[in-house]
């Protein structure tokens, strides 16, 4: 007799059946996934599963056909959600291996040459995006995708006006679009043409009153021309952005007036983004404990007790569950919140108070340098896997070897402040620098560091936050498209009276910077 083989039809996969392949291959067993799969029918969901399952066993070639395999001829292609997702697997030099191979299955497919351009950016290989990018063009002459990609290419490449250009274009192109017109007041913004950036707000927002990133964007711009209480106010369309708090608007802490009463509320303030910004905004924590409320600080465990001694904080919490409250505020809307008030800054530094144990034992390490002490940071943290923070990373991030010139200066001993991965580059600073930092393994640890130094030289990282909010002297290494908190064509600060500004007066060149810096310490160590 012979035997029957099983001629049951191949079944769609449910959500719920898709999901746990998807866990099986974040789990490692991409194999399982693959041959789970052969049980369905092929659809895109299932061409786009066997991408993800062959990425993570480095078939390239295979990854790449079933990408081919998930994408219509026309619209977008499925290269798109699998650079993303590749991305916050920190894998994004591997996805230009995938794009070779589907190039050679599609090689006229301009989608794929925009996703090369795209992928080339993030990494910093200007010259290569562009060239791919172009090639597109060849093939779809004026496509306004591409062409915004391309404008994106050269801002990053610091090629500013034929990227605005560019943009310019594409506003004339699609008058009735927001897209460009945000785009290049973003690109004028970042430069400092602040009034030209605030005119084209105003002729784009009307097109899209509504829309949370142009709104977002627009008060960047507000912020950065010194507009406090307007841009604050603006500021607050962020929360129509993936990525922020999600807790319901409706309980979110309103201005300060007379007419509010928050004796005896609880208000949950929260972390919302980077440790710079709750350093920064914790200046408005005893204000909020004297208005009479039961301040409760939910953010991380590394700013835990440095949080606890603030003025005015009833909890910390880091972890957990979301605990009961009255009113929520993530640190970065109490700006908005006191904009109204005698004290629309906060209260002055130094409002950062170090453990006075760990003080003291730092100042019984240190108490045989006699020199002038010099904390140095010259990297941020790179985030890979967020791409906007990744490529800002580049920017005011510089390697140790260029504040080599710094070595040469007499009286003065440097000390590492740097955390992560730029930490090894210590050997390539041609004088000692001494480095405690693996002693310290929160911010309460840094910050008894940093209050016994005399000066802290930084780029614009969370290290010039803490140190300001210490009220300790900080010189700011800062990159020629300045963050909007630092405004424009300013060398102090409204947040921290003793910061010293030192910016690129040319894009991605740090030698001017350098030299200030140096000629800044030679006359601190001349006066020490």
């Amino acid at each position: 007799m012979l035997a029957h083989h099983n001629t049951e039809p191949l079944s769609t996969p449910t959500d719920h059946e898709l999901n746990k392949i998807q866990t099986l291959i974040k789990q490692g067993n991409a194999s399982q996934a693959l041959e789970t799969l052969k049980n369905f029918k092929n659809s895109p969901a299932v061409h786009l599963m066997r991408s993800r399952a062959f990425f993570q066993l480095n078939q390239y070639s295979d990854t790449a056909q079933e990408l081919n395999n998930a994408s219509p001829p026309v619209g977008g292609h499925a290269i798109t959600t699998f650079i993303d997702e590749a991305v916050l697997q920190r894998r994004r030099p591997d996805i230009l291996h995938v794009l070779s191979e589907a190039q050679k299955l599609t090689p006229r497919d301009p989608r794929l040459l925009d996703a090369q351009g795209l992928v080339l950016m993030h990494l910093g290989r200007f010259q290569e995006a562009e060239i791919a990018l172009k090639k597109s063009l060849g093939i779809r002459p004026n496509n306004l995708e591409t062409l915004n990609f391309l404008a994106m290419v050269l801002s990053e490449a610091g090629r500013f006006d034929e990227a605005l250009s560019i943009m310019q274009y594409l506003r004339t192109a699609s008058p009735e679009e927001w897209g460009p017109g945000c785009n290049m007041a973003c690109i004028l913004n970042n430069i400092g043409r602040l009034e030209e950036a605030a005119n084209v707000y105003r002729e784009t927002i009307p097109l899209a009153p509504h829309e949370p990133v142009l709104r977002l964007n627009h008060s960047i711009t507000m912020l950065k021309s010194g507009r406090m209480a307007q841009g604050w106010t603006e500021h607050e369309w962020r929360f129509g952005v993936p990525g922020h708090t999600s807790l319901p608007k409706a309980t979110l802490l309103p201005n300060i007036t007379p007419n509010l009463n928050l004796k005896g509320k609880r208000v949950l303030v929260t972390q919302e983004e980077g440790l710079g910004d709750t350093l920064m905004y914790l200046r408005y924590i005893p204000l909020l404990g004297r208005t009479g409320a039961i301040v409760h600080i939910w953010g991380t465990s590394t700013l835990a007790d440095l949080c606890q001694r603030m003025e005015g904080v009833s909890v910390v919490q880091h972890g957990g569950e979301t605990p009961e409250y009255d009113y929520h505020c993530p640190f970065i809307s109490l700006p908005r919140v006191f904009s109204a008030t005698q004290t629309p800054m906060g209260v002055p530094v130094p409002y950062l108070i170090p453990s006075p144990d760990k003080v003291a034992q730092w100042k019984k390490i240190l108490r045989p340098d006699r020199q002038l002490r010099v904390g140095l940071v010259w990297a941020g943290g790179a985030r890979p896997e967020h791409t906007n923070a990744y490529m800002l990373d580049r920017q005011r991030s510089m390697p140790l070897a260029l504040l080599a010139p710094l070595a040469k200066l007499k009286g003065i001993t440097f000390y590492s402040l740097q955390k992560d991965e730029p930490a090894s580059q210590i050997s390539d600073f041609p004088s000692p620098l001494i480095d405690y930092m693996p002693q310290c393994l929160d911010m309460d640890d840094t910050a008894a560091l940093v209050s016994c130094l005399d000066i802290i030289v930084s780029v614009d990282t969370s290290m010039v936050h803490l140190a300001g909010g210490l009220g300790k002297p900080v010189i700011m290494m800062d990159r020629f498209n300045n963050c909007w908190r630092w405004q424009q064509g300013r060398e102090d600060s409204p947040w921290y009276p003793f910061m010293r500004i030192v910016r690129q007066t040319h894009f991605r060149d740090w030698s001017d910077v350098i030299s200030q810096v140096k000629d800044l310490l030679q006359e601190a160590a001349a006066q020490h």
